[in-house]
């Protein structure tokens, strides 16, 4: 079914529709879980597949979305998807980047009754079946923001890149936890989990064209601190590659540099402690 069709439907602020992109939705299954589990993808090819396969580990936990960005390598066609257990591929086919596949994620699992969605990149260098009952504890516990770190007890990584390490490290984890108030570690690991009051919330209004890129991810770790909604970091383990390509999309310098600039203007933006400090 075509996200077009639905547009405006699957939810709103008082009078206002909420903003998602157009997409199209193939379903395998009906709802069988309280949360859903949203992989995002754009062109991971076999990285997705094998994900996946590891993913059966921890099925019956979570209900598998696929949330693609528009991939053209065939990675997500419905032959390939079911057999590894998917529950739903939804294709963007409206503009936008991350913030809109996760726009496009959260209205739907919002719209189909799910109580939490859990978020992670479809690059396989998460171990997904070693952390999900964690996040669906801390969820079933009433956080609301629950943010995966290698960085805290229980977390590991390997084979981070050296500028990557650092970046976390000494620049974007202090900058987001100063903005928020809270003690973030791994800002930019996209294993998180957010619950249904949390994304519902008109105060927080997640569904906004404005939120195209990573600058949602960066927005819901300030305002779920900010806003007092209950915030939690989980251990998890990430892993790259020890040869070969990384498994990124971020190129080193200009996709640094461009992610550093959309943190730096969702600070400004968005943090009343930081504007409070510095304003």
């Amino acid at each position: 079914m075509s996200g077009r069709a639905l547009s405006g439907a699957l939810g709103a602020y008082g009078d206002s529709p909420w903003q998602y992109p157009d997409f199209d939705r193939i379903e395998f299954a009906p709802r069988r879980t309280r949360y859903a589990l949203c992989v995002f993808v754009l062109n991971e090819d076999g990285r997705l597949h094998a994900q996946l396969r590891k993913m059966r580990a921890a099925e019956g936990l979570a209900d598998i979305l696929v949330a693609d960005g528009g991939s053209s390598d065939g990675s997500v066609e419905a032959g390939v998807m079911q057999p590894l257990g998917v529950r739903t591929v939804l294709v963007k086919r409206g503009p936008g980047r991350l913030g809109a596949q996760m726009r496009m994620a959260f209205a739907y699992a919002l719209s189909e009754g799910y109580q939490g969605v859990v978020v992670v990149d479809g690059n396989d260098k998460d171990d997904v079946p070693g952390a999900l009952p964690d996040f669906i504890r801390r969820l079933d516990e009433g956080c609301d923001h629950v943010q995966g770190s290698r960085y805290i007890p229980g977390g590991r990584h390997e084979n981070t890149p050296l500028c990557r390490h650092l970046g976390v490290r000494v620049l974007h984890a202090p900058l987001l936890g100063l903005a928020s108030g809270f003690p973030y570690t791994d800002t930019t690991n996209g294993f998180r989990a957010y619950s249904r009051r949390f994304l519902e919330d008109p105060r927080v209004r997640v569904f906004r064209e404005e939120f195209v890129g990573y600058e949602l991810h960066y927005y819901l770790a300030i305002e779920a601190a900010q806003g007092g909604f209950r915030v939690r970091e989980t251990p998890v383990t990430r892993v790259y590659p020890a040869t070969g390509r990384m498994p990124t999309t971020i190129s080193p310098v200009r996709g640094n540099l461009a992610l550093l600039k959309t943190l730096l203007c969702t600070v400004f933006r968005y943090s009343k402690r930081f504007r409070r400090l510095f304003g």
